[in-house]
């Protein structure tokens, strides 16, 4: 069974948007085939000359990419069930690389860092001698 990829898929692509899984296969068939670098390099002229269509506009300004407070809304799980829904189908079926970096950054930064914590402790250690306790 061949492969096909859309115009907006290739276009994805190049934007690095394209789920990883699709970029790889992607990537594969460019290897062998001439004729899809081609119709990519194709693409890339069109719209490097300017092109404005509203797909375009739309993925070069994320229009469907929930903002981060958004995101960081959904890990917390105090979202709207059906925005909460669009977010999983967002992050998941779409596979928006952009915002599942999000995710992976607001997640990472949940997380107790060592060094914050050790920072903190030598804080409060070299000021114990400067707190006074109300008479």
């Amino acid at each position: 069974m061949a492969v096909t990829f859309s115009d907006d898929e290739l276009l994805a692509f190049l934007d690095e948007q394209l789920p990883v899984e699709r970029a790889s296969t992607l990537e594969v068939l460019l290897r062998d085939s001439s004729d899809m670098r081609q119709r990519l390099a194709v693409l890339m002229r069109r719209r490097d000359q300017g092109g404005h269509t509203v797909g375009e506009i739309w993925r070069r300004d994320r229009l469907s990419c929930p903002t981060r407070a958004t995101l960081g809304s959904h890990l917390l799980g105090v979202l709207a069930e059906s925005l909460n829904q669009y977010v999983e189908f967002h992050l998941e079926t779409i596979g928006c690389r952009l915002c599942n970096a999000v995710i992976i950054e607001l997640e990472e930064s949940r997380q107790p860092q060592p060094a914050n914590n050790h920072r903190r402790k030598r804080y409060f250690e070299s000021s114990a001698g400067m707190l006074r306790k109300n008479d």
